[in-house]
């Protein structure tokens, strides 16, 4: 019973912080300067999650082709530039993970 108490406490929390960021910039005018600079929040912090995956192996840096993470990453990267898919993307992507990862790579 606990375990479901703070999940729906944790649940709360998360939607009153967000709802009340939807609520206030609702109602204030955001200047246009932090506008602008909202608009590398989610850029800065999908790279902060990503590229400590691709690059850090075992708490070090590896830009061997042995880093199978790495190679998938710059095969995601190829097909975003060609397609501009995201689901093809992702779907490759993850495919070429699996691939080098069965290959042992």
């Amino acid at each position: 019973m606990t375990i479901w108490l703070v999940v729906l406490l944790g649940g709360l929390v998360t939607f009153g912080m967000r709802f009340s960021f939807v609520w206030l910039l609702g109602r204030l005018e955001v200047p246009e300067t932090m506008r602008r600079a909202l608009r590398y929040v989610p850029p800065a912090v999908l790279s902060a999650i990503v590229f400590p995956e691709l690059f850090l192996r075992d708490g070090s840096l590896d830009l061997s082709l042995g880093n199978s993470r790495l190679l998938a990453g710059l095969v995601a990267i190829a097909v975003a530039a060609w397609t501009k898919n995201s689901l093809l993307t992702i779907l490759l992507g993850m495919a070429a993970l699996v691939l080098f990862q069965v290959l042992g790579l």
